[in-house]
């Protein structure tokens, strides 16, 4: 027999409230549905002031796509994602270039520079990259610069040292998003980089090993040796176990809080672009997970405000 959920409960009421607006003559606003992204609801857990979304994209088809790119979502705007943003409370926010444009950063500077002071960047970047140009991007807010193994269209990973070395007086770091066994194949890269390394989606560590793989312990070795970061994004790419709750990958998550919270930042990763338009993830459900994952309060604001403020200079 099967039981309802809190937020099972939560989610009829929303829709009797709807319905009930209807009736009434009203509009359904307060349901706060957000293009590419599931559910209505407010997030359950309590959003500390300046709570910073660290991960999410904006895409524009005015900017034509990298030719290498396979990854083509359709737009997500800046005004789509302030509608995320007021849903789930949250003000600081950090745009992170997807592969779709490779290193063609004209919408990510548009868009950080649109959202203003509360806002920073993640490019991607090769190695002809000038001083010039880097100088440029540091006024726009950007704060450092994405490598990925996952999809093409991003800079070869070869140009991952010549870059780290150029952005290093910044005082930015990489972000890399790459398999667990690709980590573990650029370990000694990653251990001589002159810049901390930013793990998107928690490694991207396959289940069910999770933090048993091997691909833990080198991203643990680097944030006790090398000030690494982990970002708490993307729980929904790599479960088994499926939505709401994303639970085979809490074990992972749980994990890398109880290894070093003070090193830990969340994000969406709105608005989803790998997965189908029918199974977007709730971006509220996404954000209650931390409740599971670090129950405390003060762990809580950790990943959500001070870590994000001296990562990315809030």
């Amino acid at each position: 027999m099967s039981t309802m959920t809190r937020r099972d409960h939560l989610a009829l009421l929303a829709t009797g409230s709807v319905a009930a607006g209807f009736a009434l003559g009203g509009t359904p606003a307060a349901a706060q549905a957000v293009r590419w992204s599931s559910g209505t609801e407010k997030p359950r857990i309590a959003v500390p002031a300046n709570a910073t979304d660290c991960h999410h994209h904006i895409y524009d088809a005015r900017f034509p796509p990298a030719p290498a790119a396979t990854l083509r979502p359709p737009d997500a705007s800046i005004e789509d994602y302030r509608a995320l943003q007021r849903r789930l409370g949250l003000t600081r926010n950090v745009v992170v270039q997807p592969s779709t444009y490779g290193t063609d950063n004209r919408l990510l500077v548009e868009s950080v520079k649109a959202f203003g002071p509360s806002a920073r960047g993640v490019a991607m970047l090769d190695a002809s990259v000038t001083a010039d140009e880097l100088r440029r991007l540091d006024e726009a807010g950007i704060r450092g610069v994405r490598f990925g193994t996952r999809l093409p269209g991003g800079a070869p990973i070869t140009d991952l040292e010549p870059v780290a070395r150029k952005i290093a007086d910044l005082g930015w770091h990489i972000q890399l998003v790459s398999e667990g066994e690709k980590i573990i194949e650029l370990r000694d890269v990653l251990e001589r980089l002159p810049v901390p390394v930013v793990f998107d989606h928690m490694g991207h560590l396959p289940e069910p090993a999770g933090p048993d793989h091997p691909g833990f312990r080198v991203i643990a070795d680097l944030i006790a040796t090398r000030g690494a970061w982990v970002k708490l994004t993307g729980a929904y790419i790599l479960s088994k176990s499926g939505p709401p709750l994303y639970a085979d990958r809490s074990r992972l998550a749980r994990a890398f809080v109880a290894l070093a919270p003070e090193r830990l930042v969340w994000g969406s990763d709105w608005p989803h672009p790998t997965a189908p338009a029918e199974g977007k993830p709730d971006d509220a459900g996404l954000l209650d997970l931390l409740a599971d994952w670090a129950p405390d309060p003060a762990v809580q604001a950790k990943i959500l405000v001070s870590n994000p403020a001296r990562l990315y200079g809030f």
